[in-house]
């Protein structure tokens, strides 16, 4: 929290000694004139609305992913302590697994935004094939990649001599490996109904999507114990980044 605020900090004070001393056509900061415009015309009651309702959205859509992020940790760690550091430390690896899919994503969500602003259908069309082969290219190679290295992967956040911790985790990056394919369709479809302006569609498919994982957890790991909440989670954190 720290960095951000001294990151926040930064940033504001660059614009504001950059943009000093630029001319009043050059500069992005508000002139005095268009400060009282904007005070005069007041608020856009259409925009508000339309940022309250997005913001809304986000809010229940964050508030689902976390509670069903901590009934699944609490389900981990009534397995015990080895369970719990592997999983601590497999999610971290996991998380750079599928950053760049994620990114993948926010990027065709921007692209998606900017022709369906234009009407231009044709190029959203010829984009998505793209983005789709793209991203299931790149997660066959990521997950061709944990999967065989996931014991050395464990290694970098778990001593070597914990050889009980390294093979839990190896299952579960070899498990969740498997589906990285599917997560970054995932993200491909969250950018889709972001860029289209039906954020709704998010927050169903957020529910409908760790609803089942955390319903199924709790089911499998009764007959396969802690392999079952590995095949039912599948990357379940990776919707905390969304």
């Amino acid at each position: 929290m720290v960095s951000q605020y001294i990151a926040g900090i930064g940033i504001l004070l660059y614009v504001v000694v950059s943009q000093s001393g630029r001319a009043a056509g050059e500069t992005m900061k508000p002139q005095k004139s268009q400060q009282k415009g904007m005070l005069r015309e007041g608020f856009d009651p259409v925009i508000m609305k339309e940022i309250i309702t997005l913001s809304s959205l986000t809010c229940l859509q964050q508030s689902v992913m976390n509670f069903g992020i901590l009934m699944v940790q609490g389900l981990v760690n009534s397995f015990g302590a080895t369970t719990m550091a592997a999983f601590a430390a497999a999610v971290k690896i996991d998380t750079f697994a599928y950053l760049p899919v994620q990114d993948f994503g926010n990027a065709y969500s921007t692209f998606v935004a900017q022709n369906y602003g234009v009407k231009d259908y044709g190029r959203i069309q010829k984009g998505t094939k793209e983005a789709f082969a793209i991203s299931i290219v790149f997660s066959i190679i990521i997950s061709i990649l944990v999967c065989t290295f996931a014991a050395s992967l464990m290694e970098i956040f778990v001593k070597a001599q914990e050889t009980a911790v390294i093979a839990c985790g190896v299952q579960y990056l070899r498990i969740e490996g498997l589906f990285y394919c599917g997560i970054g369709c995932l993200f491909l479809l969250y950018g889709y109904y972001r860029a289209i302006n039906k954020a709704q569609m998010s927050v169903v498919l957020t529910v409908i999507s760790l609803g089942l994982r955390v319903v199924l957890a709790y089911i499998l790991s009764v007959p396969l114990k802690v392999p079952g909440i590995w095949v039912a989670i599948v990357n379940h954190k990776n919707l905390k980044e969304i």
